[in-house]
């Protein structure tokens, strides 16, 4: 395979690094995929700990013919830059990249026009579909430990979680936090687009505006209308979302559409990893144990992406 290295956005104001992993075959046009990470800062191989995901996704597929574009998320390079702006919605932060990341395959020569697809993770896989109606215009969505559901929704759970694994006297200070943060939550629709870019929610520079914008536009809502192929993909041990709420909240609602396929994986983590230790507080050791993604779900992908 060959690893050549891009640059997606030249000359606009954020120009990031990337590398196109390109098959060894090229005698016919090649399938291509648009990775996209998940949330907060993230370099192209979505490096988390001592875990490198996307490297092994893009390594994984292009064995299998599959070309596979991957970059740096526009906040791992521009974190200072964008620190200040409190009106960043994942607009900036991850889907205009992502759309010209899928028009940067499409004029590439050794690359199948109508076979480009998104693989998105967590946050990523939940803005997947609208990644793909803003422009992406993919031929087909796979959602890696994605959610049906609000972020804020999913932040709740995870506080909750880790709550409960705390001892009697943090409790009731996390208690006090949690609860604070969830009052914040709840008045964010009632918020005026102004008002939420002003009003802090998470730290010195998260707003009400970042989860009020993504909010009014659930990735649920893109995937009821979609006849277009999607594969949505969760690890049993995953403690970032749960198999209830989110793989199987998919499943309630998009169960019955022909085009949506869904597979769960015993034992692996949120990186579709084998997990460690299995719990949210325990996550920083969890991720610094060196893994490989599965090479079951590198197949899954690959070979649905083929079929498609």
């Amino acid at each position: 395979m060959l690893n050549e290295k891009i640059v997606i956005g030249a000359g606009t104001k954020y120009p990031l690094n990337g590398i196109l992993t390109i098959p060894n075959e090229t005698n016919r046009l090649l399938p291509a995929v648009v990775l996209v990470q998940g949330s907060g800062p993230s370099n192209m191989d979505a490096k988390v700990g001592n875990n490198v995901p996307f490297k092994d996704i893009a390594e994984g597929l292009s064995e299998k013919g599959i070309a596979v574009l991957r970059y740096d998320k526009r906040t791992f390079v521009y974190r200072k830059e964008m620190k200040n702006h409190t009106g960043i919605s994942v607009k900036e932060e991850t889907i205009e990249d992502a759309v010209l990341a899928a028009e940067f395959l499409r004029r590439d020569e050794r690359i199948d026009s109508n076979k480009i697809f998104i693989i998105g993770h967590s946050l990523g896989g939940m803005l997947a579909p609208r990644i793909d109606a803003e422009g992406g215009n993919f031929a087909g969505i796979i959602i890696l430990a994605g959610s049906p559901r609000n972020l804020e929704e999913i932040m709740m759970d995870q506080n909750d979680a880790v709550l409960d694994s705390l001892n009697k006297f943090l409790k009731i200070i996390a208690r006090k936090q949690i609860a604070n943060l969830s009052r914040k939550f709840e008045n964010i629709y009632n918020l005026s687009d102004e008002e939420a870019k002003s009003t802090l929610v998470i730290g010195k520079h998260v707003s009400a505006y970042y989860f009020k914008e993504m909010g009014v536009h659930q990735s649920i809502q893109y995937l009821k209308s979609l006849d277009k192929p999607v594969f949505i993909l969760q690890g049993e041990k995953d403690f970032h979302v749960s198999i209830e709420k989110d793989f199987n909240g998919y499943k309630n609602i998009l169960g019955q559409k022909p085009n949506v396929k869904f597979k769960l994986y015993p034992n692996l983590n949120h990186m579709f990893m084998p997990s460690v230790y299995g719990a949210i507080l325990k996550a920083k050791k969890e991720y610094n144990v060196a893994q490989h993604v599965d090479k079951q779900v590198i197949n899954d992908m690959g070979n649905w992406i083929l079929s498609v």
